[in-house]
């Protein structure tokens, strides 16, 4: 009898009745469809516009606001779109400033000296017949010892590798781009106003570098001459340049 009526039953309360595997495995389809569903996020918005301060008729982004040092919103082209892209081109500005700043320093300094040391090492000079030294547009890099390229390879690589490692430390959350903790004598300040004071000054003198190192290539290859050939006046001392120049102005009859 009771197995009768629990047969009779059966239909009945099945499909009333929870079923603990049915109901786990509903429970899993149901986190599995909430998981694979895409969540939309919307996109921030891109940054506005401003008027540049350098040049008046141009409008700039927004994260050119004049808070990093030497910002005088010049940017024709439009490349800093976001504070990310702007952080990387500081940082490769930055590093092409200071090997031009020594670029600058060393080329006429090579154009006076190599000749110099390579008499004294018995060495055979990578200057030309015109006093110009190796370059791109010069030739003569063939000269250079691949040694000194392969150990300046290297020392760029690792103080690159060291940049990278300082820009992913967690604990250097004020990071500035070329930062690289170098002050052996200490001349960084520690006020904040002095601080960014010299960091505009090293900016301006990185850009001027830049310009006359390009300068300098452009010189040498269109005038056949070094550099310290073509502007002795900057390499010798004040009391030999004023009589050459007080004669070539009595000689083309300006002084009389």
């Amino acid at each position: 009898m009771k197995f009768t009526l629990t047969l009779f039953l059966a239909p009945l309360v099945s499909p009333f009745t929870t079923n603990p595997l049915t109901s786990r495995v509903n429970t899993l389809r149901a986190v599995d469809e909430v998981s694979s569903t895409t969540v939309e996020v919307a996109p921030p918005p891109p940054p506005s516009l401003v008027q540049s301060p350098s040049l008046p008729w141009m409008k700039v982004s927004s994260v050119l606001d004049g808070s990093m040092a030497g910002d005088v919103g010049f940017d024709p082209l439009g490349f800093a779109t976001n504070m990310k892209d702007l952080s990387n081109y500081r940082e490769a500005e930055i590093k092409h400033g200071r090997l031009a700043m020594l670029a600058a320093a060393g080329w006429p300094i090579s154009e006076l000296l190599d000749k110099k040391f390579a008499s004294i090492l018995h060495l055979p000079t990578t200057l030309d017949v015109n006093d110009r030294v190796p370059s791109l547009l010069n030739g003569g890099l063939g000269k250079v010892s691949p040694i000194f390229w392969g150990f300046c390879l290297g020392l760029t690589a690792a103080i690159d590798l060291y940049g990278i490692q300082r820009q992913k430390d967690v604990h250097n959350t004020n990071y500035i781009p070329g930062d690289l903790g170098f002050d052996p004598i200490g001349l960084y300040p520690l006020e904040a106003s002095a601080r960014k004071e010299m960091q505009v000054k090293e900016i301006k003198n990185g850009r001027l570098a830049m310009i006359a190192i390009t300068l300098f290539a452009l010189e040498e290859f269109l005038g056949h001459s070094g550099v310290v050939d073509a502007s002795s006046f900057f390499f010798e001392p004040v009391w030999k340049s004023i009589p050459e120049g007080m004669d070539s102005m009595t000689n083309s009859g300006y002084i009389k």
